[in-house]
């Protein structure tokens, strides 16, 4: 018996250690090969691994007709979601906003809506300028951060200010925003402080997934798509998930 006793503690090391290796195994496998499709009707290849497409714009794609942006489909390509400019900086408003945001549901696509930030301008007046403009409902995508410009401001106090910003926003939708930025930003000036957050990320121009050490939610693969209803280039994002995840993310 005080053999067997002596015995049993190694065996289940030895048993941990084997499942640790095996977690780590699934952890750092290589990933499914990355298959693009090039569509014609959309302009572009598609990263077909993901089920869940959609679009992001601004007023700089005009106007748009929604019905038909929903109703465009190739294969099992079609847009489910789109992420619509709101606000940037403390006083602008995107001119095309409240009928994209109006327009976008009524057609049945899934909206988010994004601010353009400045570190170097007060985070919670540009808050209040995104709250004063955004009505959140139930089933819409949290608030979304656009962060890509530095403005000559150190790591610090960019952190700091989009920080404030992040806060303001949980604080009056009761969810965590997202945060978009490519990743050359996301790791210069943000880095493992908001790995909290969901991450949008933007990375085009090569056929491969983001190169980032953490976790994405979004990924906006290309700036030149095109879509029914839009008379103009526009982007193209994925959702790291299928309709039920994404459903889980939106608003509830």
């Amino acid at each position: 018996m005080a053999t067997r006793k002596r015995v049993r503690p190694l065996v289940y090391m030895i048993i941990c250690l084997a499942l640790a290796g095996g977690a780590a195994w699934w952890w750092l496998r290589p990933g499914t090969p990355l298959e693009f499709v090039r569509y014609e009707e959309f302009g572009i290849d598609i990263p077909v691994n993901y089920s869940i497409h959609g679009i992001d714009i601004s007023k700089f794609q005009g106007n748009v007709n929604w019905r038909a942006v929903r109703q465009m489909q190739v294969d099992d390509i079609r847009i489910s979601f789109a992420f619509i400019k709101a606000t940037e900086g403390i006083t602008r408003q995107d001119a095309t906003f409240q009928r994209n945001w109006e327009k976008a549901k009524e057609a049945g696509i899934v909206r988010g809506a994004y601010h353009f930030f400045y570190s170097t301008r007060d985070p919670v007046k540009q808050a209040i300028n995104f709250k004063n403009v955004v009505q959140l409902e139930k089933g819409d995508l949290p608030p979304v951060l656009d962060i890509e410009v530095h403005n000559n401001q150190p790591p610090a106090v960019i952190r700091s200010t989009a920080r404030i910003w992040l806060e303001e926003m949980e604080k009056a939708y009761g969810v965590k925003p997202i945060i978009y930025t490519n990743i050359h930003f996301y790791e210069k000036y943000l880095g493992k402080e908001f790995e909290d957050y969901p991450l949008w990320v933007a990375h085009y121009y090569q056929k491969d997934r983001p190169r980032s050490a953490r976790n994405w939610v979004f990924w906006q693969h290309s700036d030149i798509g095109r879509v029914n209803g839009i008379r103009t280039t526009v982007d193209f994002n994925v959702f790291r998930g299928d309709s039920a995840a994404l459903m889980k993310l939106c608003i509830p």
